[in-house]
């Protein structure tokens, strides 16, 4: 364990070790702040890699970055949320989906969150080959009508659309470090990770409790996330994953980098002397996506989210209780339990990153309760004083 850290947090820490975790990284902002930034265990139990300044696989907490990426251009007046995406991509508007918006993708019901059957880890790195199967697929539902989560199509239509209205038209893993990350000094948060990071990476693993029974690989989880790369640590521990430009799950990070970038969101999108978001912009993320209780007919449950590609707290159903009861809470997860997220009320961004991979947990059992609640105690404290 880091030191000098808290002993509220350090205790926080314990317990997700004694409900299985193997290696945890937490760090929390407020404001220009770090207020927490400790881990415990180890990273990769082959190579000894501490979790200590290691970085982690986030899987789907990659996608609150490319949403955001999104605004950003909107915030620019470059992109509008509600107009077609053939718009700037006119490709797209092949068999069936001339309608379909940005926002339709960001609120998962856009209907289109297959990925191309044959596609490989190798292909992830395709990204013209990749697009360019997307855009030829057909819709299975009208966009608008059914929740379906986009698990990895999400950041291939949405990428493609920040390459196609960026001046530069460069690849949207660039696009998100030069004018989203590097502006308010996010560091440790890649995605598409380069050969040199690759000695830092922690080893996914199941933990001592063996495989999680995840979810069923029915035949709309197979079109959302075929086998080949499938969210499991067997597949996500390849370097080829980690260095593919997947802005919907391909994010490898510290848990302090990742809550630096969600610092921008709790300090309502300015940070490190710079606005890049108006925080009525952000506000407005606030909003509960139509039917935000409909059980999910990909993932088989209900998740809580906005209307522009944020996962959201406050306790209500489909709400992660690790979030707490903020009704200023905009945040995602990721497959296996990686979480992050920032109170746009009190300004605090946290991140939790881990390598134990992990499915449905009751929340009096949940590995990370106890440490979400420590880090809230110490901000509460913080803004005190």
């Amino acid at each position: 364990m880091t030191a000098a850290v808290d002993p509220r947090i350090a205790r926080g820490l314990e317990i997700a070790v004694e409900r299985g975790e193997v290696g945890v990284q937490v760090a929390a902002w407020l404001g220009e702040a770090l207020i927490v930034d400790a881990a415990i265990g180890t990273a990769d139990e082959t190579s000894g890699l501490a979790a200590d300044g290691a970085l982690f696989p986030i899987f789907s907490v990659t996608k609150a970055a490319t949403a955001t990426a999104v605004h950003l251009q909107a915030e620019r007046g470059l992109l509008d949320l509600d107009a077609p995406i053939a718009t700037c991509w006119p490709e797209y508007a092949a068999h069936g989906k001339a309608d379909i918006t940005p926002r339709h993708v960001l609120t998962h019901r856009a209907g289109v969150p297959q990925m191309p059957p044959d596609v490989t880890p190798e292909r992830l790195s395709d990204w013209d080959w990749i697009v360019g199967e997307l855009a030829q697929m057909r819709p299975m539902q009208p966009p608008g009508e059914v929740s379906i989560y986009h698990s990895i199509s999400y950041g291939y239509l949405l990428g493609e659309v920040l390459r196609r209205t960026d001046p530069q038209g460069r690849m949207p893993c660039a696009f998100i470090r030069d004018e989203l990350f590097a502006p308010i000094g996010v560091e440790d948060f890649w995605i598409g990770l380069p050969a040199s990071e690759s000695p830092r990476v922690a080893r996914l693993t199941w933990g001592p409790s063996g495989p999680s029974a995840g979810v069923a690989r029915t035949a709309l989880r197979e079109a959302m996330i075929p086998l080949a790369i499938d969210v499991t640590p067997e597949v996500y521990n390849r370097r080829e994953l980690q260095a593919a430009c997947n802005p919907a799950a391909g994010g490898i990070a510290s848990a302090k980098g990742v809550a630096r970038f969600f610092g921008l969101l709790a300090n309502g999108g300015a940070l490190a002397g710079r606005r890049l978001i108006s925080e009525a912009r952000l506000r407005a993320c606030l909003e509960p996506r139509a039917n935000y209780e409909e059980v999910d007919a990909g993932i088989g449950f209900a998740t809580l989210l906005g209307m522009a590609g944020y996962q959201l707290g406050g306790g209500r159903t489909g709400a992660s209780p690790v979030l707490g009861t903020s009704p200023a809470v905009l945040a995602h997860g990721g497959a296996g339990g990686s979480l992050a997220w920032a109170d746009l009320d009190s300004g605090l961004a946290v991140a939790i990153t881990h390598n134990r991979m992990f499915g449905a947990v009751p929340a009096d059992r949940h590995p990370f309760q106890p440490l979400a609640d420590a880090v809230r105690e110490v901000a509460a404290e913080a803004t005190r004083t």
